[in-house]
């Protein structure tokens, strides 16, 4: 069915439908810059954003070239970027995964590594490969591992039948590895903030897992992102109206690169919530991508400015 929530929207990235000016975010300051490492992944999640599966490679597996390339990029740049992070797809799926890690690493960065912690990170060459990182960098390497929800019943409605035991046996081993845990979920359910955090509290304590489930950086809670759900456009006036600041706002302080099916190079994108959208591709460089993002997507204003709140004065 033809989505007609935001009919009329989000068309114009100059002006909004109204024909209001449109609120812009600038690069102020660069804090990750993100690698997709391939949409194929190792199973079919019922709400993946970005529509991950084992069929899926409309993004192909970028190598550890390229990602040297634009490691090599930051530094003429001069960004002052701190941290790199890998997603999917499955990065684990990802042949060239540890030596990407490994050449962020090497060169100083935070790395944050976003997997379901199942089979394709179990398999022996990552897992000696993660050991041996742990081991040079410590805690510089951090893996997020999707956990949908704390009960298995919720999380498997997501990622299908016996998932959750399948990623609770790989963090049992990034455990014992020694390599740091966060976790990712979701607010898909008719629970409150802080029941869904005292659930995954009580997971973690039973499981031995030293992840905070009340640090939102530790424990990420995500709000699903559904772009038929009619949402206000944000104009230059939101900001002021909503005391928020533009420096707030993901595309202020990060960028992503993919490489499409196909393609030549890689290319960099404006946000990592929307890898299909032609809009958001800034071009192949990291110069081409310092230049301001229009907010003209749902996304933008739903998941990334409101929060919940209204952009009415």
């Amino acid at each position: 069915m033809k989505d007609t929530a935001n009919l009329g929207k989000f068309v114009d990235p100059a002006v909004t439908a109204k024909g209001e000016p449109r609120a812009t975010v600038a690069l102020t300051n660069p804090q990750t810059l993100w690698f997709n490492t391939g949409t194929l992944c190792n199973i079919t999640c019922a709400n993946c954003y970005i529509e991950s599966s084992p069929e899926n490679d409309r993004l192909v597996y970028l190598t550890e070239a390229e990602v040297v390339d634009y490691l090599d990029q930051l530094e003429t740049r001069g960004w002052g970027v701190t941290e790199i992070g890998f997603t999917g797809g499955e990065p684990f799926m990802n042949p060239e995964m540890i030596g990407m890690a490994r050449v962020a690493l090497d060169r100083g960065y935070r790395v944050l590594i976003l997997t379901n912690a199942m089979r394709p990170m179990m398999r022996r060459k990552m897992r000696e490969g993660l050991v041996a990182l742990r081991e040079a960098h410590g805690d510089r390497l951090v893996l997020r591992v999707s956990l949908d929800h704390w009960d298995a019943a919720r999380h498997e409605e997501e990622r299908g039948p016996g998932s959750f035991d399948k990623t609770l046996q790989g963090m049992r081993w990034l455990r014992d590895a020694g390599v740091r845990m966060a976790v990712a979920g979701r607010t898909l359910w008719d629970e409150s903030e802080t029941e869904s955090r005292q659930g995954y509290a009580r997971l973690f304590a039973e499981e031995g897992f030293a992840i905070d489930a009340f640090d939102p950086g530790a424990c990420v809670l995500f709000p699903e992102m559904d772009e038929s759900v009619e949402v206000p456009e944000i104009t230059t006036a939101c900001w002021g109206i909503l005391k928020k600041s533009p420096d707030s706002v993901m595309c202020s302080s990060s960028r992503m690169v993919v490489k499409r099916k196909g393609a030549a190079r890689p290319t960099v994108l404006a946000c990592t919530l929307l890898p299909y959208d032609p809009e958001f591709e800034l071009g192949e460089t990291l110069e081409e991508a310092e230049r301001p993002v229009a907010l003209n997507h749902p996304h933008c204003a739903k998941f990334c400015v409101l929060g919940g709140a209204s952009c009415s004065a």
